[in-house]
């Protein structure tokens, strides 16, 4: 299953130091893993946990997508990191603080052929967010939201109205070079009702997913970015009523009062297309 192929409505981060975590991620029901090298582990224990992440790595984890995030290559860890994660069975290498598409060609550089991914979660990333989703080695991006409000000032709110302008923008960028895009995580593991309002603003906006930092949270986040009923019934009913017209010699479909499309078309085929790709996943992973 291919990158834009795969569903990603739910990347849950896992320390890459963490055996029992590591082993647990086999049987959760996450779309995408993110196994940390950076801000989970300690600076004294990142050279076990690259051994400890390389051996977890030999196991099954079913068709969940795998993706390791490896230090900066200006820390003393990167260079480690990308040689030894280079040939891994992964999707992917996430790299942090990407200010610029330089740092991806540093990257691909020291790991010819690995499909990279970015974090953004800097101001100078969300500005260049453009130039580095076009980057011809990158799949995706991952909103780095919380260092990107660190570095911003500003205050932590409901709606996230002080975000929504990087979030936009990272948007448009990763819909403009054809990329995956997930939203920063929601820290509050405890606070579901936050988590699903942020996550039905996260799909409102055309995420495909959510970064998430803990297991209780893959359920909310599976609901919000998987069509529901209602949606896939209108979908299917959109698509037959365009085809009913053009069979017809009718320029224009009508469905419920209202004018149909080609692109509400297009956007109904994606809409199955998902719910067949959440359907293989599942059955991946059973």
């Amino acid at each position: 299953m291919d990158h834009a192929s795969r569903p990603w409505r739910s990347v849950l981060y896992i320390p890459g130091a963490n055996p029992r975590a590591l082993e647990k991620a086999r049987s959760l029901d996450a779309d995408a893993i993110i196994f940390d090298l950076e801000d989970a582990v300690a600076p004294a224990e990142k050279p076990a946990a690259r051994a400890t992440l390389l051996q977890a790595l030999g196991g099954d984890y079913g068709g969940r997508a795998r993706l390791v995030r490896v230090n900066a290559l200006d820390t003393p860890w990167g260079a480690d990191d990308v040689a030894a994660f280079a040939g891994a069975a992964v999707e992917g290498l996430l790299l942090p603080k990407v200010t610029g598409p330089a740092a991806l060609d540093a990257l691909a550089a020291q790991a010819p052929g690995r499909r990279l991914w970015a974090m953004l979660e800097t101001p100078a990333g969300v500005l260049n967010a453009a130039a580095i989703a076009a980057h011809p080695a990158l799949d995706g991006l991952v909103m780095g939201t919380n260092d990107l409000a660190k570095d911003l000032g500003c205050r932590s709110l409901p709606g996230r109205a002080p975000l929504l302008p990087a979030l936009g923008l990272c948007l448009l960028a990763a819909r403009a070079a054809g990329k995956i895009i997930v939203d920063g995580v929601y820290n509050a593991f405890r606070d579901p009702e936050g988590l699903a309002a942020e996550c039905a603003q996260g799909r409102d906006l055309g995420f495909d997913g959510k970064t998430l930092i803990h297991p209780d949270q893959i359920a909310t986040a599976n609901a919000a970015f998987a069509p529901d009923a209602a949606e896939l019934d209108l979908a299917r009913r959109q698509i037959a009523a365009v085809a009913e017209a053009q069979a017809e010699g009718r320029g224009v479909a009508v469905l419920d009062g209202r004018i149909v499309e080609t692109l509400h078309v297009e956007a109904a085929r994606r809409l199955l297309a998902r719910a067949e790709a959440i359907a293989r996943r599942a059955g991946a992973a059973a």
